[in-house]
């Protein structure tokens, strides 16, 4: 087979060695071992204060699909799979707990965003599809608001299907922006899966097949009354492009009683332009008449627009949104964090050459402290699993690093961030609406401090660890230490 249209069961979109580990596993005396997984990310793209989950949807999608086929075994038998293992997948079941950060909330580096417990066998073999869609989402969901923040609540349209690096980073790419922000689409599957507003506009080539720039806008006008958006910089935005379309609109949509939806500008000097724009279309007697942009936007350019005093009602973001153009990566990873044996949490640590790397090891609660006055985000807390933070009493933060640097708050309330998603391979979760998660999303990064929001050297939001939490992982690289002397 070397379609992908015969892809309907995405059980095998992982990597060879996470079926050789789980393999192993399964051959080895660590087989009916409890592990415990956590997904977290290490850095926030584009040096920003903070990311918005994304994808855990796709990921539930996934985990109540899981199984193999004959002829997804029969490879995996021809790569050197063992067959008793083959002969386990054949009645594979999910049974792991699975518990996870609701999307549309922001997130932060180092705190788990999905935790795992299961059998070490179906818990390793999960890890690459949840790190592809929580990576990929996460990261088009943080750029979008990057853009909506931007644009100070201009309309921005998604327009990136063409340049998605793939079918699947432009169909989930769109649910992500729309998650973060991004009003509308152009792409056809998003709104027909997702329900995510469409944007129309016509395009160059139109233009270029008439005889007249003119003519091109009248043929226009006339087949699509109702929603007639031209593109006006072909040949000349303000000599040619503005003239002849409020002359179309004058020849054609007025005497059918009907208004132009909006022109397009996609080159030149958009902020003049769209002033220019603005004046001609107002003077002309179409006020309603919107100014949609476009041309390799970022939020950096939006920016610069809005506090320009650019005329546009909707800015269209194609490359640099769905490719993320300007940090293109985000850090998710999935790592052991502790085993169960004889009903005991046994804590892991993975300690590495670089610093950053240095795992936080147990099983986990993320707690996010809220001020009572502002209702603004404090902090985040991870503790043990059992330990709660008492919002009824002062509570002392520390950094885990510099634990000199400490801060006392009290009038707090606590929230668990973590919710159960799958319990013994049962999804328990009630998902809600993308329209809910867009509007949960909008409301949850109004409680950050705009000082974490800023673009340019943005505060850093602290996400601290427990005291308990804080000795297990100082006693776990002491203990490490000394083995190693």
């Amino acid at each position: 087979m070397n379609s992908l249209n015969g892809l309907n069961n995405i059980s095998m979109l992982t990597e060879l060695y996470e079926f050789t580990t789980a393999d192993g596993y399964f051959n080895s005396p660590v087989k009916d071992t409890v592990a415990y997984f956590d997904l977290f990310f290490r850095k926030v793209p584009d040096k920003g204060g903070f990311a918005i989950m994304a994808g855990l949807s796709q990921v539930i999608e996934y985990l109540k699909n899981i199984h193999f086929t004959k002829e997804d075994i029969d490879f995996l038998r021809e790569q050197g799979i063992s067959d008793a293992f083959c002969d386990y997948l054949k009645d594979f079941k999910f049974t792991c707990d699975v518990w996870a950060i609701p999307e549309g909330t922001p997130i932060f580096p180092n705190e788990p965003i999905v935790k795992v417990r299961g059998p070490v066998v179906e818990a390793q073999l999960i890890e690459t599809a949840l790190l592809m869609f929580v990576n990929q989402q996460s990261l088009i969901a943080t750029k979008a608001n990057r853009l909506v923040r931007a644009s100070h609540s201009t309309t921005v349209a998604e327009y990136g299907t063409r340049r998605a690096q793939g079918f699947s980073q432009a169909v989930l790419g769109a649910r992500a922006a729309y998650i973060g922000g991004c009003s509308l689409t152009s792409g056809i599957i998003p709104q027909k899966l997702f329900g995510i507003p469409s944007v129309n506009t016509m395009i160059h080539s139109w233009v270029q097949m008439f005889d007249s720039e003119y003519e091109a806008f009248c043929e226009y006008a006339r087949r699509y009354p109702d929603d007639c958006t031209v593109v006006v910089d072909t040949y000349d935005t303000i000599r040619s492009g503005i003239p002849n379309a409020i002359k179309a609109f004058n020849d054609v949509l007025v005497p059918m009683g009907k208004r132009p939806n909006s022109i397009r500008i996609d080159s030149g000097d958009i902020t003049y332009l769209s002033k220019r724009a603005r004046k001609m279309l107002d003077e002309a007697g179409f006020p309603d008449c919107d100014i949609m942009a476009s041309n390799s936007l970022d939020e950096y350019l939006i920016g610069d627009m809005v506090s320009q005093g650019a005329k546009v009602d909707c800015f269209i973001v194609g490359e640099r949104l769905i490719t993320s153009a300007t940090s293109p990566l985000f850090s998710g990873v999935y790592k052991l964090c502790a085993v169960e044996k004889d009903g005991e949490i046994i804590p892991k640590i993975n300690l590495s050459e670089n610093v950053s790397k240095i795992t936080i090891p147990s099983s986990k609660s993320v707690y996010r402290l809220f001020d009572t006055e502002s209702g603004k985000a404090i902090a985040d807390v991870l503790t043990l699993d059992g330990e709660t933070v008492d919002d009824g009493k002062p509570y002392t933060l520390f950094d885990p690093d510099f634990t000199w640097k400490r801060k006392d708050i009290e009038r707090f309330v606590a929230r668990p961030l973590l919710v159960p998603i799958f319990k013994q391979g049962e999804c328990v979760y009630d998902e809600p609406s993308l329209n809910e998660i867009r509007e949960y999303c909008s409301e949850q990064i109004d409680t950050l401090w705009d000082e974490v929001k800023r673009f340019e050297n943005p505060h850093k939001y602290y996400v601290d660890l427990s005291k308990e939490l804080w000795r297990v992982r100082n006693r776990l690289i002491e203990e490490h230490k000394a083995v190693t002397k």
